[in-house]
């Protein structure tokens, strides 16, 4: 009975130390002035004139076939970056 008890602590333990370390994931919308935007989900001090970091709620508000000025760039890039004329630039 007695471990029965200890293993119930335990697991509880556990599963509230899972819980608490668990975070929501962050993702950013970034555009340029030129209106080339990309997703990512770590917001870097970009040293390019003119880009905006929004938070991910903003980019889902918008209607992306219609918008005049920004457009999504779908073109997935893991590494350090941003647009410039329309060309991925690495940092």
């Amino acid at each position: 009975m007695k471990s029965i008890v200890i293993t119930t602590v335990l697991a509880a333990l556990g599963a509230g130390a899972l819980a608490f370390s668990a975070g929501s994931a962050s993702a950013y919308t970034v555009c340029n002035r030129a209106g080339d935007c990309w997703h990512t989900d770590t917001r870097y001090r970009y040293r390019e004139p003119g880009i905006v970091i929004h938070p991910d709620a903003w980019a889902k508000k918008r209607d992306w076939d219609h918008d005049k000025h920004y457009h999504m760039r779908t073109e997935e890039h893991r590494d350090r970056g941003y647009y410039r004329g329309g060309v991925w630039v690495h940092f």
